[in-house]
């Protein structure tokens, strides 16, 4: 047999022993027997296939996957992410644990000692608050941003626990809003908007530099507070669903494509108009949720995030559905 015929019945019984091994997940003592070879033959075999470039091994890393999934969002969205690994088969309260844990270790580790913190209240900030390190600012203060009380509870026991979590970590002052998450008139809201005691809560809002926010929907697995809490009428939720909203952000609601005009329940918000978040400089959302897919696409047009903390499984979704509408 010629030297050329030796190589050539060389690789096929290496490409045999390939497709035998990493295609067909046979041990190399069952190919040995197919092959009517030895087991240290077959592993030779192998490796020459690997040799001559039949076999190529690729090791996929999750870290390295997630690190181009998060930079095709920054690039996308002109913001920064971080992109959180969770297990394939965690439930959501693992994710939103973990999602959360992430973000309070980045907001912890990158805050200005002198930033005063705006909180809007719900699950994923709850969640976020207790997974805060102790880190001591100075010339700061935690802002309520929108208000708690419904016609049942005044709020102050769910929203003050967080401000107060907060509070604690960074050492600093709690400014409480107390004043309703929805009014039943607008015209309530403009004449409660002029006190002097609401108008300094106001101005300490309009002062920070740092706001830390979950997204509500209206479609999520588990109902956002602000949907579940008594909050909204039936009514309320029918007038969302005529005026198209996917999400809202301290209690202010908004579309799809990012928009808010039009939208009647805004006018009896507490919550700081879009316009006034963008004017926030740093701005951190977490997301956890694939149910809050569209209230996160709807956030990423209005422009209302700079900085994103998403799980993996929702980072993979918005980079796929970024050129749809």
């Amino acid at each position: 047999m010629s030297g050329d015929t030796e190589a050539e019945a060389r690789t096929q019984d290496a490409l045999r022993a390939a497709q035998l091994y990493y295609v067909q997940d046979r041990t190399m003592d069952q190919i040995a027997a197919e092959m009517s070879l030895s087991r240290s033959s077959v592993s030779r075999l192998l490796a020459h296939a690997r040799d001559i470039g039949l076999v190529e091994i690729t090791v996929h890393s999750p870290q390295e996957a997630n690190t181009v999934v998060a930079r095709r969002l920054a690039e996308r969205f002109g913001i920064s992410v971080h992109v959180v690994s969770t297990p394939p088969r965690a439930a959501d309260a693992e994710r939103l644990e973990r999602t959360a844990r992430t973000a309070a270790h980045v907001l912890s580790s990158t805050l200005d000692p002198d930033a005063s913190i705006g909180i809007a209240w719900g699950a994923t900030v709850s969640a976020i608050a207790r997974h805060l390190p102790t880190k001591r600012l100075h010339d700061s203060q935690i802002v309520q941003m929108n208000g708690a009380a419904n016609e049942s509870t005044s709020g102050i026991s769910y929203s003050g626990a967080i401000l107060e979590r907060f509070g604690q970590a960074f050492g600093t002052d709690v400014q409480q809003f107390p004043v309703p998450a929805l009014f039943d008139d607008p015209l309530t809201k403009q004449l409660l908007w002029r006190e002097r005691s609401i108008r300094r809560v106001l101005d300490a809002q309009s002062r920070v530099q740092v706001f830390v926010f979950g997204l509500g929907s209206p479609h999520a697995d588990v109902p956002s507070h602000v949907y579940a809490g008594g909050y909204l009428t039936g009514e309320d939720l029918r007038a969302l669903l005529r005026d198209g909203v996917v999400g809202d952000c301290a209690t202010v609601f908004y579309r799809l494509d990012g928009s808010a005009t039009g939208i009647e329940l805004n006018a009896r918000s507490s919550g700081p108009t879009l316009e006034a978040i963008r004017r926030i400089p740093r701005r951190l959302c977490a997301v956890s949720s694939l149910s809050k897919i569209d209230a996160l696409r709807g956030a990423l047009a209005a422009g209302l995030i700079t900085e994103l903390v998403v799980e993996e499984s929702v980072a993979r979704r918005v980079v796929e559905t970024a050129g749809t509408a």
